[in-house]
């Protein structure tokens, strides 16, 4: 008899420390314990005993609230300094995980789990710690405060980093220090996971709940699995969070860093020096990082080097009118960068060119995030003057109720007797599950060698997000003198008006296609310039897709735009006309409208394969050529292929290829041909080595009217251009822990006067680099 009762307190004891997901049971009494773990994959310290266990996952993607097909048992529990989680995923496909040694946060395309720690419980913003099988680090956060819902694109105006719109915005450019191992076992993969809460920010509180979203990636179906049941109707993925409840006497001690940089280059082109030798530089930098409170940090550096930023993806120039967007990777700019997110991207830190020293405070007061940051860049970036420029921003964001927020910026750009000034207000509310609100109003104030401008930004959005209807409605209102220098908001001058609905369907489980829908978007875009208020663009699509059984994917597009010439971008045109053997020029007449562009594509991605993954896509579409306000014709092809031969090697080729051709006579306008080789070699967790290859083959024709007519610029008649570039770049990179590590490295340019040829090449550019730092934690 007492035996029997012994067994049933012990049944009772270890069912309470068991939380289903399937059952609701998300907000986990997770146990304190005095204790480590040994961080080796292998879950068999006897402290894993006393966790509690987070169980019965159900799918999320691609349909949403059916039980998990493969089991997942989470274990976690934290100690005085740490919180610890073990990760237990079967596989009952057989020897089907996907897995590779792979460089940090180049996990995407192999089976992993990932962690979401709302450690403010605000369902706004989320630590993310994720991990492959062999524990392959990725890291970063994910915020619900830009997500468009499942009703549209984004509405931050810009394609603000990684944005899905129905989990919001993920940035995994953040790292953050924190231990993990896995290993692959019989019938799937087990990792342990050790999170220091010196690597976090959290709440001042002596008893606190965070908010925890766990997710699963399986490669080889496709699926995405979650502990804490999310639907897809529901416009806010993070709250839809369980919580870790009852952490307390949480030490998270001194937090106190200093990184001491050295960095070394030596660079040649023709435009330095005698154009032979090389131009050698050495440099003495460093980074402070000071945890204030648990919630607030206060960053510092001094003469930064950011060699380590990786070379832009190349992305098509020729037919483009306006500004590209490039995400943030420098290490400064990246601690808290999720803390100045905003609407229309008012912040935009790559507009500091070259940092010579700078602080930052990031955090949380009350129930106010603040993020605020003062820059001094290189007086070459200046708009004249002998100065350099100051960069001072700040966003201030007040979390109330579940999900709401309340914010504003301030930003300006001192630059002697010039400068570029914005302050702006945000709001955004949910009005059910399904609905939010979201209005923003700012202000700009510019004086750039004594040409004043002012202007105002009005915006208003509405989204719904259900499963199977959704939308995104947006007006937005741009003065064409509103400027922000410290932002990215590439057009002025314009009233828009988008209007995106999806409808979605489900198939049935295991039905050869899991899901399919398609946006149905319209647009229409006014000027808003004294004196011409007509209408500049209009666009209406269909955009279907697909997702098959076992993670192939379909998607294409139905597009019908109308597009209006401004006649401001083309006063410096004339025309070069021939009467007999005379030739005289006249005034370039702006053409009416191109009222009928009609356009299609279609995109496929593969599953992800053991050794492989792919997608490509082709676009054939009439559209304007901006340059000669003329009618054209484009083709574009797309492709992409990840290879993985083995654990340690990968490789990423890419080619894009666009062609434009005249519409009056057929002939080529531009074109462009971009092929891209990444080959990556993981010779052990710390050391890596990469080589990218990219050839950039760009030619345009010399301008000409509709009549074949030459068009000269200025005054000066245009030749066209042509540049046929071949660059490599080679890096060896050492990095135990982020912060400390080794770069060497090498890259060159070189030109060709007929593109593919590899004859004649000359080089126009070449340099070596070193960077040697240390991250000194206290």
């Amino acid at each position: 008899m007492l035996l029997t009762t012994l067994i049933a307190v012990a049944f009772l004891q270890d069912s309470a420390l068991v939380y289903n997901g399937r059952a609701n049971r998300i907000h986990v009494d997770v146990p304190r314990i005095d204790a480590t773990a040994n961080i080796d994959g292998n879950l068999d310290d006897q402290v894993w005993r006393r966790a509690a266990r987070l169980t019965g996952f159900s799918q999320y993607q691609p349909v949403d609230g059916r039980p998990a097909e493969e089991p997942t048992e989470v274990l976690v529990w934290y100690s005085p300094d740490a919180i610890y989680f073990g990760i237990r995923a079967r596989e009952i496909h057989g020897n089907v995980v996907r897995a590779t040694h792979a460089n940090r946060d180049n996990i995407d395309s192999e089976d992993q789990i990932q962690i979401l720690l709302d450690t403010d419980n605000s369902r706004q913003i989320a630590f993310l710690f994720g991990v492959n099988p062999y524990g392959v680090q990725q890291d970063g956060t994910r915020s619900a405060q830009f997500a468009g819902g499942a009703g549209g694109p984004s509405a931050t105006g810009g394609g603000f980093r990684n944005i899905n719109p129905l989990e919001g915005s993920v940035d995994l450019n953040p790292d953050y220090f924190f231990e993990s191992k896995g290993r692959l076992v019989e019938g799937g993969y087990e990792v342990e996971v050790r999170i220091p809460f010196k690597s976090l920010r959290y709440q001042d509180a002596k008893v606190q709940s965070w908010g925890l979203h766990i997710l699963r990636r399986i490669q080889h179906t496709g699926f995405q699995d979650t502990w804490a049941p999310a639907i897809r109707a529901n416009a806010n993925f993070l709250a839809q969070s369980g919580s870790l409840d009852g952490l307390n006497d949480l030490r998270r001690g001194l937090v106190l860093e200093a990184t001491p940089t050295v960095t070394a280059h030596a660079d040649r082109s023709p435009t330095l020096g005698n154009g032979r030798d090389y131009q050698k530089k050495a440099d003495l930098g460093g980074d402070v990082r000071w945890g204030i409170r648990q919630n607030l940090t206060l960053n510092g550096t001094i003469n930064p080097d950011f060699s380590q930023v990786e070379a832009d993806v190349g992305q098509v120039l020729l037919n483009e009118r306006f500004a590209l967007f490039y995400p943030e990777k420098r290490p400064f700019f990246l601690d808290g960068l999720e803390l100045f997110d905003s609407p229309n991207q008012l912040i935009y830190t790559r507009q500091i060119v070259a940092p010579l020293g700078g602080l930052k405070l990031t955090g949380k007061l009350g129930g106010t995030n603040i993020a605020s940051m003062l820059v001094g860049d290189d007086r070459q970036y200046s708009w004249g003057g002998n100065h350099s420029p100051l960069f001072g921003v700040s966003r201030l964001r007040y979390d109330y109720g579940s999900g709401n927020t309340l914010g504003a910026v301030l930003t300006a750009r001192e630059d002697g007797a010039s400068y570029s000034r914005v302050a702006a207000g945000d709001f955004r509310f949910y009005h059910s599950k399904l609905y939010f609100a979201q209005f923003q109003a700012a202000g700009s104030w510019t004086d750039s060698l004594r040409n004043r401008q002012n202007g105002s930004l009005l915006q208003a959005d509405w989204d719904r997000t259900g499963r199977a209807w959704g939308f995104h409605y947006t007006l937005r209102s741009l003065d064409p003198g509103f400027k922000a220098a410290a932002g990215f908001v590439n057009r002025t001058g314009i009233i828009e008006a988008r209007a995106f609905n999806r409808l979605s369907f489900y198939g049935a489980q295991g039905a050869l296609v899991q899901t399919y829908g398609s946006f149905f978007g319209l647009g229409r875009i006014w000027n808003n310039i004294r004196g011409s208020h007509g209408l500049a663009e209009t666009s209406e699509q269909i955009l279907p897709s697909a997702t098959l059984r076992g993670g192939w994917q379909l998607s294409g597009a139905v597009t019908h735009a109308y597009f209006a010439f401004d006649p401001v971008l083309y006063s410096g045109l004339t025309v070069q006309r021939s009467i007999g053997l005379l030739t005289d020029t006249a005034a370039f007449v702006v053409p009416p409208p191109e009222k009928n562009e009609w356009g299609g594509s279609f995109r496929v991605t593969t599953p992800t394969y053991r050794h492989f993954s792919g997608t490509a896509s082709i676009t054939e579409s009439q559209v304007p050529i901006f340059r000669e306000a003329a009618p054209g014709n484009s083709s574009r092809i797309d492709a992409a292929l990840d290879v993985r031969p083995t654990t340690a090697i990968r490789s990423s080729l890419s080619f894009s290829r666009l062609t434009i051709a005249r519409k009056s006579d057929g002939s080529r306008f531009s074109s462009e041909t971009i092929p891209r080789i990444k080959v990556e070699y993981q010779v052990s967790p710390p050391i890596f080595l990469r080589l990218v290859g990219q050839y950039a083959a760009r030619s345009r024709s010399p301008l000409e009217d509709r009549n074949g007519n030459p068009i000269l610029v200025n005054g000066v008649l245009d030749t066209g251009s042509t540049t046929n570039e071949f660059s490599t770049d080679w890096l060896f990179s050492y990095r135990p822990v982020p912060g400390t590590l080794v770069y060497l490295g090498y890259g060159s340019t070189l030109e060709e006067p007929r593109e593919f040829r590899f004859q004649d090449l000359r080089r126009t550019r070449d340099g070596f680099f070193g960077k040697i730092s240390y991250l000194f934690r206290l």
